[in-house]
């Protein structure tokens, strides 16, 4: 009966760990295929004008990025707390949500003109609003 427990235990660890990882591969995969979908666009958009095309590239790589970090938080969230969820890897992990949530933000500011939590229209560099 014990061994059947430990298995189940085993297993179940397993499978966690192996969702993490595979939303933190997603996340990584989100960020290359988002550079290389952009930077295509970008390549083709040069024609209609290269200041427009440089603004709109900057925030195609900015939301890949963005989002890509999202996966990447979330794959660590399922990885650290559910597997093991101690002092010290909880704390490891607060670090990490930390930057990564800092460079989202700053992200967010580069994109957008301003903090995430202001609303109204954005005062994005292009001086246009966003199109989402």
């Amino acid at each position: 009966m014990l061994l059947r427990h430990n298995q189940a235990a085993m297993t179940f660890d397993q499978t966690i760990t192996l969702t993490g990882r595979i939303v933190e591969v997603l996340g990584v995969a989100v960020i290359v295929i988002g550079i290389a979908v952009v930077s295509l666009t970008y390549l083709r958009q040069l024609r209609a004008g290269a200041d427009r095309a440089y603004h709109q590239y900057r925030r195609g790589l900015g939301r890949a990025i963005l989002l890509g970090l999202e996966l990447l938080v979330a794959g660590d969230i399922i990885s650290t707390v559910a597997i093991d969820p101690s002092f010290t890897s909880v704390g490891v992990l607060a670090v990490i949500v930390a930057v990564r949530t800092f460079l989202s933000w700053s992200l967010e500011v580069e994109l957008q003109g301003r903090w995430p939590w202001q609303g109204g229209e954005s005062m994005a560099p292009t001086g246009r609003k966003p199109q989402d």
